[in-house]
């Protein structure tokens, strides 16, 4: 793990990533706020009221000095981020409306992010994950040829790290979303420095049973070798299909993988939900994230029972995908 997320460090030092944290009251952003400043390795912005937000960290004993601070009530900028609003919402939002809006931190946050004023933002330590989610979508949106965000988790276990997806957002992907969602996980994976082999996961391998489950799952295999031809992936799979060499040998011998994956898509949130729990509890495998994908600029959400190292970690990522 802390192999992991050196190699972040080294990635993002000297670039000088702006992330925004939208919530400024909270202690164990502040805390992981003061850690990212003093170690030079982003610069924080903080949204919220100036002098709160200090009085807050005096009283943590944390050091604003290499932080910026954006209070939208008193921000010189604000006609800009409105005008840039009411243009990307096309007709959605009267500047009165957006005015309005912008006063909100994680819609006003993500507005730095889209006029470039910032690399990436974090949030959702107090705010759930449609608060957080949302703005992104309407604002930052999809890049190019994705039509959804999709969540991932990396699993790591001492020199083990292995990609999990998707295990936040699509309640029951289609076979185009299964495959748009494998082609950002490789993106991700290789983000890690883990090169990706992607396995497509069902309760079949290779045709052992038949469904309308089953065979989404076939149409998503072939459509991510057609989108993405130069990717090592296969399925369907079973997991010990995919991840035990003996049983591949036995149930795919065909395959270019061969109980060698590490990127693993799920067929649906259920599956990839109680998938990463059972690795992490049982397996004692660390789940960092969920890391959002397929958004033209970085957004991610925290659980509300993060602590500070999970605000640090997180926000080491999304400067990553900042670059």
């Amino acid at each position: 793990m802390v192999d992991l997320f050196e190699g972040l460090k080294t990635k993002i030092a000297g670039r000088n990533m702006k992330i925004v944290f939208p919530e400024s009251q909270d202690e164990r952003i502040l805390k992981a706020v003061g850690r990212l400043a003093e170690e030079k390795l982003m610069t924080p912005i903080l949204i919220g009221n100036i002098e709160k937000v200090q009085a807050k960290a005096q009283e943590l004993g944390v050091s604003l000095d290499a932080v910026e601070i954006y209070d939208p009530e008193n921000y010189v900028g604000m006609d800009e981020l409105v005008a840039a609003f009411v243009e990307r919402r096309k007709g959605k939002a009267t500047e009165e409306d957006a005015r309005k809006i912008l006063l909100d931190v994680n819609y006003f946050g993500t507005m730095l992010v889209h006029v470039n004023k910032a690399n990436g933002l974090v949030s959702g330590a107090t705010h759930s994950t449609a608060d957080t989610v949302r703005p992104a979508l309407q604002i930052i949106k999809t890049k190019e040829g994705v039509k959804k965000t999709s969540g991932v988790f990396i699993m790591v276990r001492e020199d083990e790290k292995y990609v999990f997806a998707d295990c936040a957002i699509n309640i029951a992907p289609d076979s185009m979303d299964l495959a748009e969602i494998a082609i950002e996980s490789s993106r991700t994976a290789e983000m890690f420095d883990i090169e990706p082999r992607i396995a497509m996961l069902s309760f079949s391998t290779k045709g052992s049973a038949k469904s309308p489950e089953t065979e989404r799952v076939v149409e998503a295999v072939a459509e991510a070798k057609r989108r993405a031809p130069y990717l090592v992936l296969d399925g369907e799979f079973q997991f010990d299909a995919a991840f035990v060499p003996s049983v591949a040998k036995s149930k795919a011998p065909g395959s270019v993988l061969q109980g060698d994956a590490n990127v693993f898509i799920f067929p649906s949130l259920e599956a990839g939900n109680i998938g990463y729990k059972i690795a992490q509890r049982l397996g004692g495998f660390e789940a960092v994230g969920p890391i959002l994908q397929g958004l033209n600029r970085p957004v991610n959400d925290l659980s509300r029972g993060c602590n500070e190292e999970d605000v640090y970690k997180l926000a080491l990522i999304t400067a990553a995908q900042g670059l």
